[in-house]
């Protein structure tokens, strides 16, 4: 079943050429803020509880359905960038998020805050494709790095400071003000949006699959949720039961959309064009950054536990030792895009993912009685390398690919990363608690189990990094594809 549009879709009219500068600044202020809100929340759950009267498994979903909604959301932003206009795409994404932030602040009750996080998760889901393909279809081949490096600085500073800015807040006002403080600013970037955004490239009249969407649903949904439920799945139970029943109908789901793709992409009508798999450094930087995030955001929820668990710092103390390493990244990323410009990704990748194998492995060797400044030096190179890796493979990968696929192209970068994220953190966060669960029937101190715990967590991220490296080797300067 499909849904067509009615009237043909035309070129899009010739504009005056935009303020690049001003365009890219806007989605690159909008997505931070976007993406700064996916990390605050954590920090606001228990005030949050206490307000709603609700357990803490039923507060999890506020974070859980934000990633849920984005799973499903960002597979369709292929199909929404070649059919509609970067503006409309922006305005949609904003309008959902900006209604989502105001009901967030308001909600009377947990359900209602719940469908505002849909909202603001459907939102962020869509910013982060149309800001990739936008400065794939602006800046031109030479400066690519440059501008990646700015993008790379939000998916990584904004929820590494999230929590941060949540601390902040919640210190002087209640969990309302951190939803407040982010209208005035996602208002302001939407009116600049709504003046100088342009009309880019060529419009396709391409019509609605809802097979194709209803699977894209059941395949992400289902593997975002089933990943995330390994440790569910592991102890057991009737709640186990449902987790593996959610990830076989993702696994299954997963399966038919990649099929139904395959069938769909030759008449031009697939949701997500598959296409640039065939593409060899494309399918080369993916695997790279899937294996690198999935350790990333494995080893960034881990940190913490093991902080306040072993080390016994306080919850700010802990968030506080991750922040120099965020910052760093943030101020390295535009020199390693810079850098790109000029020498291509390998230079940049090999010896980063080098410094990240041996910062894991260095954080491997923790244990009860590691000195605080260990870690936070550890992370600290972990987040300088990573921003001399990230930047250069996210504009390898989409530099490779004809301009007619950057949307389809983002869409499957920005989707696998999410698939990353959770399959990392389940295999990192499974391995620490069968650990910590080992040392606990052998008598071992609870300082000393999430100690040992967490220790061989890195060193799994580690040896995954390791796959990274080997794969790395074979990435090559994209060369720019003819134009289809």
């Amino acid at each position: 079943m499909e849904v067509a549009m009615s009237h043909p879709v035309s070129p899009a009219p010739v504009q005056a050429a935009p303020n690049t500068a001003l365009v890219i600044g806007v989605l690159v202020f909008t997505a931070f803020v976007m993406m700064l809100n996916e990390t605050t929340l954590a920090v606001a759950l228990p005030s949050i509880m206490r307000d709603f009267e609700v357990s803490a498994a039923t507060a999890q979903w506020l974070l859980t359905g934000f990633m849920l909604t984005m799973a499903v959301i960002m597979p369709t932003t292929g199909w929404m960038l070649d059919r509609f206009s970067a503006r409309g795409v922006f305005l949609t994404a904003l309008t959902s998020f900006l209604i989502g932030t105001v009901v967030a602040a308001v909600s009377p009750t947990f359900a209602v805050m719940l469908g505002a996080r849909v909202l603001q998760g459907a939102g962020t889901a869509i910013i982060m494709p149309l800001l990739m393909s936008v400065a794939m279809k602006l800046i031109e081949p030479s400066r690519r790095g440059t501008i990646m490096g700015l993008i790379s600085v939000v998916m990584a500073v904004g929820p590494a400071l999230g929590p941060t800015v949540a601390g902040a807040v919640l210190s002087m006002f209640g969990w309302h003000m951190i939803f407040w403080v982010m209208v005035p600013l996602v208002a302001a970037a939407g009116l600049i949006g709504l003046w100088k955004l342009p009309e880019i490239g060529e419009r396709k009249d391409t019509p609605l699959d809802l097979p194709s969407v209803v699977l894209s649903v059941l395949a992400f949904g289902g593997l975002i949720y089933g990943l995330s439920s390994v440790g569910i799945i592991l102890d057991g139970g009737e709640a186990a039961t449902v987790a593996m029943a959610v990830l076989a109908v993702g696994i299954v789901g997963f399966v038919l959309f990649v099929l139904r793709q395959r069938t769909l992409v030759h008449s031009g009508r697939a949701l997500l064009d598959l296409t640039p798999f065939t593409i060899r450094n494309f399918t080369l930087c993916l695997a790279v950054m899937f294996t690198l995030f999935g350790s990333m955001l494995g080893m960034f929820n881990l940190l913490p536990i093991y902080l306040q668990g072993s080390l016994l710092v306080t919850a700010l103390v802990a968030g506080l030792a991750l922040l120099p390493g965020g910052l760093l990244e943030g101020l390295l990323s535009p020199i390693a895009g810079r850098i790109f410009d000029s020498v291509g990704p390998r230079p940049l990748i090999i010896p980063g993912i080098v410094l990240i194998v041996a910062s894991l492995f260095g954080l491997s060797t923790v244990d009860e009685t590691t000195a605080l400044w260990f870690v936070i030096a550890c992370h600290i190179v972990f987040s300088g390398a990573l921003a001399f890796v990230l930047t250069p493979l996210m504009t390898t990968a989409l530099s490779s690919l004809p301009d007619n696929l950057y949307g389809h192209g983002s869409a499957i970068l920005n989707t696998s990363l999410q698939l990353a994220g959770a399959a990392g953190t389940a295999i990192l966060i499974a391995v620490y608690s069968a650990s910590v669960e080992a040392d606990h029937l052998a008598g071992e101190s609870d300082a000393a189990g999430i100690a040992d715990g967490a220790s061989t967590a890195f060193l799994v991220a580690a040896f995954i990094s390791v796959v990274a490296a080997i794969i790395s080797l074979f990435v090559q300067r994209a060369e720019t594809p003819a134009k289809d």
